[in-house]
C-alpha cells in the first residue's frame, strides 16, 4: 500500500509564503503562481525549480521544525519530534529526479523499456529444467535426509533379484491401482476373476523403445527371478483358483508354508475372531494393485519411467476395453505427481490476462474524471504496464543468475498486479495536487518531492518482509520470496523512471488540450461541451484536485465510526473477531498434502480420496537401524535391543503384528541348529547359511570385510497416522525412542522427508514472522519515529496475524509452505495500513482524539481503501484457478487484505480516540 505522508493542519492556515515548495505543496485555493503565464510556463529558472526547498506551508510528517509554536486559535502546539534527517534529502533528491524526468521525459521511457526487452530474454530458461518437489517442498536439512543418506551409505538393494519396497531408500517406481467393489466385499470369485482380468491386462502393457517392443516383464522389479506380485493374496488365488477366500486371515496370513503380510493391500476391512495373532478377514471392500519397477540403474530407471507413461496414455483404454461391473478403478503412478503438477502450473498462465484487464479496468476507474484535462485513462492503463515491465525485468534477471523458478512463483505477477499500481495511485494524487500553470519540469518536481518518503517506506517494508522469507527452511518460499521482493524494487524503479516519464508526456497533453479549451470559436463548441463537463465549463488551472472519497471519509465515515454506539459495536466486533480466531488458531493444520500440488479436475485427487477412505488404517513400513558395530553376540546387547523394539511395539502408532527384525529369526535359527549364539565366530560364521535360508534379510546386515556387522536394521509397521497431526506426533514419538534406547538407533521411511515438513513449518512461520516484524518494528521507528505509533504497527501486525491463521482454518487452508508466504506477507501490509494511520492520528494538531480519527481517514482512508482493493483485484483471479496452491493464495491475501484494511480504517481509528 502506498500513502502520501500525513500533513498537519491548523484550523486556521497561515498565510502561505510565495516561494515555498515542498513534497506536501498544495496552491493556496484561487491563488496563482506568481509570475506563471497561461502556458503554464514560469520566467524564474530552471535550476531554481529543480532546487527546491523541502518546507511546507503545513507541516508535514517529520517535517516540524518549531516546537511550542502557537497556532491561531488554538495557544501552544505539543512538542514535536525532528523527524525530517531522512524526509528532507530524501525528497529534495527525489525533487531533482521529478525535474529531470519532466525535462527529458522520453529517455526515462525508452531506457526502462529496453532494459526490459534486454532481461526479458532471461524467459527462455522457464522450463527447461524439472522441477524436484521433493528439494523446493520439503525442509532443508531436515533429519530424514541425513537418514536416507545413512541408509544409502550402509545398505544396498537389489531390484532385479530381490526386490522389497519396505528396504529401498528412496520412493521406487511403481503404478498403483484401487480397486473398489460395487458390493460389500470383493472377497469373492466373480470380483477377483475381474480383478484379476484388470492385472492381466496391466502386464500386457509393453512400451515401444528403440523400434523394439518392451514388455512388463522386462521393466518390473524382480523377486528371486519373477516379477513381484501385483497383490499377494491375488497371486494367491491366481496359482490356485480353489482357494478359499473365506478363510483369509488379516494382517498376516499363513499359505501354503509362506506367510504373507496382506498390510496396505486390502482395506474397507471387517475383521472377525483371531486366529494366531491375526483375525479372520470377513469382507474388504477395496484392494491395491502394485506394480513396482526397476529403479537403481540408469538405464533401467528411464526405461520404467517410459513404460510408467505409456500405462498412463493407456489406462482409460484399458478400463474402457474390460467393462468392469463389479469393481471401480483408480490409479496413479510414481510419475504422477509431477506430470500433474506441471499440467497443473499451465492453467494459470490464461488467467493472468484477464487480472491484467481487471486491474486496467479498476486503475482507469479510479482515474476517471468528467473533464478531458484532469482524466487519467491513458495515464492509468500505462501504469498498470508498468508493473508489467517489473515483472518482466525481475523474472528475466532471476532466470538469467539462475534462480529456479518454482511454480509457486506464478503466484507473484497477480500480487504484483495489485500492489504494483499503489505507486501509481500516489503519484496521479500528487499530480492533480499541481496548478497547471506550472511548467512540467516544475510540476513533476512537486510531485516527486510529495510521495518521496511515502512510497519508500512502503516498498522498503514490503520487500523487507519478502526478504526476510529467505531465511525459510523450504526453498519454494526462498525463491517465492527473492522473486516477489525484487520484482517491487523494478516497481519501485518504474514508477519513478517509465511512469513518470508518462506523466509528463500526459502533462504536456494537458497544456494543450487547456489551450484548445480556451481558444474563442463555435466550431468546435459542441465537441468542447462533450469532453468538458458539466456544461462545457473550463476547468480552473489554479485549483486543485479533490477526490470524492476523501470527502466522504471526512464528512461521512469518520463522523460515523467515531459515534458512542459505532465505538461500542466496534469493540464487541474486535472482541468477537479475536475469539474466532484464537480458536481458529487451535484448529489450523499444518503442511502441504502432496496431493494438492494437482489440478481439482486431476485423476489423482479420487485416488488419494480413495486411499483415505479405505486404506487409512496402515502408514508406512518404518526401517530400525542400528548404525554402529555392536556386540550381537553378547546376551546383555541381544536383550537391551530387544528391549529396545518392544517399546516401538508399545507405541499406540505401531502394529507389534508385523514386526520384521533379522535377529530374532536368527536367535531361534541358532538355537534350532544348537549353535552357540554368545559365540563371536559361531555367530558370525553361521550368518551365510542364515541367509542362505532366508534370502528375504539378505540386505538387513552390513558384514564389512574383516567380518564385522557394521550396521543392520529390521521393520515395525506403523498405523492409524492418516492425519497431518498423528504423522507428526508419530514422528517424533519414534525418533524419541530410538534416541533413548542405549544401542544406537535411527528410524526411517522415504515418507519421512515428505513428513518432517508437519514439524519445521510451524518453528519456520514463527521464526519468520518474529524476525520480520522485529524489522517492520526498527523500520517505523527510524523513519516513523514515534513510540506511540511503533506500539499501534506491532499490535496490528500480531492482531491481523492472528486472524489470518484463525479465518484459514474455517477456509480449510493448511499452514504450509504456501499459506505461510502469505502470513510473512501479512507483516508487510499490516505495517502499511497502520503505520501512517496511527502516525497521523498522533501527529494530528486537531483538540479531540474525535477529531484526529476523523483527520486520519479524511487523509489517508481513501489510499488504504485503494490499495486493498486493487490487491484483492490482482488476485481475485485465483480463486477461479483447478489448484489448490493458487487458490490458497487468493484466500489468504484476501483475508490479509480484509483484516489489514479493517484494522486500517475501523479498529485502529477506533481505539486510538480512547487512548
Amino acid at each position: 500500500m502506498k500513502v502520501r505522508p500525513f500533513k498537519v493542519k491548523p484550523q486556521q492556515e497561515p498565510e502561505p509564503e510565495p516561494e515555498s515548495e515542498t513534497p506536501g505543496w498544495r496552491p493556496a485555493e484561487g491563488t496563482p503562481e506568481e509570475g506563471a503565464g497561461p502556458s503554464g510556463e514560469e520566467p524564474g529558472s530552471e535550476e531554481e525549480a529543480a532546487t527546491l526547498e523541502p518546507r511546507s506551508q503545513e507541516p508535514e510528517l517529520g517535517t516540524s521544525e518549531t516546537s511550542g509554536a502557537s497556532v491561531p486559535g488554538r495557544g501552544p502546539c505539543p512538542r514535536r519530534l525532528r523527524t525530517n534527517c531522512l524526509e528532507a534529502p530524501l525528497s529534495r533528491a527525489f525533487a531533482h529526479l521529478g525535474g529531470a524526468v519532466g525535462e527529458h521525459p522520453w529517455v526515462f521511457l525508452l531506457l526502462p523499456a529496453l532494459l526490459t526487452a534486454a532481461l526479458g530474454t532471461g524467459f527462455r530458461y522457464v522450463g527447461s529444467e524439472e522441477e524436484d518437489l521433493e528439494e523446493n517442498y520439503t525442509p532443508i536439512g531436515s533429519p530424514a535426509k541425513d537418514e536416507r543418506h545413512f541408509v544409502q551409505e550402509h545398505f544396498s538393494t537389489n531390484d532385479s533379484y530381490i526386490f522389497s519396497p519396505s528396504r529401498m531408500s528412496s520412493e521406487t517406481n511403481f503404478a498403483s491401482i484401487l480397486v473398489v467393489s460395487n458390493a460389500n466385499t470383493l472377497l469373492d470369485q466373480e470380483s477377483f476373476a475381474e480383478v484379476d482380468s484388470l492385472d492381466q491386462a496391466v502386464q500386457t502393457v509393453s512400451v515401444q523403445e528403440n523400434g523394439t517392443q518392451v514388455p512388463y516383464t522386462e521393466v518390473c522389479a524382480k523377486y528371486q527371478g519373477l516379477c513381484v506380485p501385483s497383490n499377494p493374496l491375488l497371486y494367491s488365488w491366481q496359482q490356485d483358483r480353489t482357494f478359499d477366500l473365506t478363510r483369509v486371515s488379516f494382517p498376516v496370513h499363513e499359505h501354503t508354508g509362506r506367510t504373507i503380510s496382506l498390510v496396505g493391500f486390502f482395506g474397507g476391512n471387517t475383521l472377525g475372531k483371531t486366529v494366531g495373532g491375526s483375525r479372520l478377514l470377513l469382507e474388504a471392500k477395496a484392494l491395491r494393485l502394485l506394480y513396482y519397477l526397476k529403479t537403481e540403474r540408469r538405464e533401467d530407471n528411464e526405461r520404467s519411467r517410459k513404460w510408467l507413461i505409456h500405462f498412463l496414455n493407456q489406462f482409460k483404454d484399458i478400463k474402457k476395453r474390460l467393462a468392469l461391473k463389479k469393481v471401480q478403478v483408480f490409479h496413479f503412478t510414481s510419475l504422477s505427481r509431477q506430470l500433474e503438477f506441471e499440467v497443473t502450473s499451465k492453467t494459470v498462465i490464461p488467467l493472468f490476462h484477464l487480472a491484467y484487464l481487471l486491474v486496467i479496468l479498476f486503475a482507469v476507474t479510479s482515474c476517471f474524471r468528467l473533464d478531458c484535462i484532469r482524466s487519467k485513462v491513458l495515464v492509468a492503463v500505462f501504469g498498470v504496464s508498468s508493473a508489467v515491465l517489473a515483472v518482466v525485468s525481475s523474472f528475466g534477471l532471476m532466470l538469467h543468475i539462475g534462480v529456479p523458478f518454482v511454480i509457486i512463483v506464478k503466484n507473484s505477477p497477480f500480487l504484483i498486479l495489485g500492489v504494483g499500481v499503489d505507486d501509481m495511485f500516489i503519484m496521479i494524487s500528487a499530480w492533480q495536487k499541481t496548478s497547471l500553470m506550472d511548467s512540467i519540469r516544475k510540476r513533476m518536481s512537486k510531485v516527486y518531492a510529495h510521495v518521496a518518503v511515502s512510497i519508500t517506506i512502503t516498498t522498503t517494508t514490503n520487500v523487507l518482509a519478502f526478504y526476510t522469507g529467505i531465511m525459510s527452511s523450504f526453498r519454494s518460499i526462498q525463491y517465492f520470496c527473492i522473486y516477489t521482493g525484487t520484482t517491487l524494487l523494478f516497481c519501485y524503479f518504474y514508477s519513478i523512471t517509465w511512469f513518470g516519464a508518462v506523466m509528463a508526456l500526459d502533462g504536456k497533453r494537458e497544456v494543450v488540450c487547456l489551450q484548445w479549451l480556451k481558444r474563442p470559436g463555435q466550431k468546435w463548441s459542441s465537441l468542447k461541451k462533450a469532453c468538458c463537463l458539466p456544461f462545457g465549463s473550463v476547468p480552473d488551472e489554479r485549483e486543485t484536485d479533490v477526490h470524492p472519497m476523501n470527502v466522504f471519509f471526512r464528512d461521512y465515515f469518520g463522523p460515523f465510526l467515531t459515534r458512542t454506539k459505532t465505538k461500542f459495536f466496534i469493540v464487541l466486533t474486535y472482541i468477537l473477531y479475536m475469539t474466532s480466531s484464537i480458536y481458529g488458531c487451535l484448529q489450523v493444520q499444518e503442511g502441504l498434502d502432496l496431493r494438492n500440488l494437482a489440478g481439482d479436475d486431476s485423476y489423482i485427487t479420487p485416488y488419494f480420496d480413495t486411499e483415505e477412505d479405505y486404506f487409512s488404517d496402515y502408514g508406512p513400513r518404518v526401517m530400525v537401524v542400528i548404525t554402529e558395530n555392536v556386540k550381537y553376540w553378547d546376551e546383555d546387547v541381544r536383550q537391551t535391543l530387544e528391549k529396545c523394539m518392544m517399546n516401538f511395539e508399545d507405541n499406540k502408532y505401531v502394529d507389534k503384528n508385523v514386526t520384521e527384525f533379522w535377529l530374532q529369526t536368527y536367535v531361534q535359527y541358532m538355537k534350532n541348529n544348537t549353535q552357540d549364539l554368545n559365540d563371536k565366530n559361531s555367530f558370525i560364521d553361521n550368518i551365510s547359511a542364515f541367509l542362505n535360508t532366508f534370502p528375504n534379510f539378505m540386505y538387513d546386515i552390513n558384514i564389512s570385510s574383516s567380518n564385522e556387522i557394521i550396521s543392520s536394521r529390521g521393520f515395525i509397521q506403523t498405523r492409524d497416522v492418516a492425519y497431518t497431526i498423528s504423522k507428526k506426533f508419530m514422528l517424533q514419538q519414534l525418533r524419541g525412542i530410538a534416541k533413548k534406547c542405549e544401542v544406537p538407533l535411527l528410524v526411517y521411511n522415504h515418507a519421512f522427508i515428505y513428513f518432517d515438513q508437519y514439524g519445521a513449518i510451524l518453528e519456520n512461520t514463527l521464526r519468520n514472522v518474529i524476525v520480520a516484524s522485529a524489522a517492520m518494528f526498527l523500520v517505523s521507528l527510524v523513519l516513523i519515529p514515534h513510540p506511540m505509533c511503533a506500539l499501534w504497527v506491532t499490535f496490528a501486525i500480531a492482531s491481523v496475524i492472528v486472524g489470518v491463521t484463525g479465518f484459514m482454518a474455517f477456509w480449510n487452508v493448511n499452514l504450509d509452505s504456501i499459506s505461510m508466504i502469505n502470513l510473512v506477507i501479512c507483516i508487510g501490509f499490516s505495517f502499511d495500513f497502520s503505520a501512517h494511520i496511527s502516525y497521523a492520528f498522533v501527529s494530528s494538531s486537531e483538540p479531540s482524539a474525535n477529531g484526529k480519527a476523523i483527520e486520519a481517514l479524511h487523509l489517508l482512508g481513501y489510499p488504504v481503501l485503494q490499495s486493498a482493493t486493487s490487491t484483492i483485484i490482482g488476485v481475485c483471479i485465483l480463486a477461479a484457478a483447478q489448484a489448490y496452491i493458487f487458490r490458497t493464495f487468493f484466500k489468504v491475501m484476501f483475508l490479509v487484505m480484509v483484516f489489514g484494511a479493517a484494522h486500517g480504517l475501523i479498529f485502529i481509528p477506533v481505539f486510538l480516540t480512547f487512548t
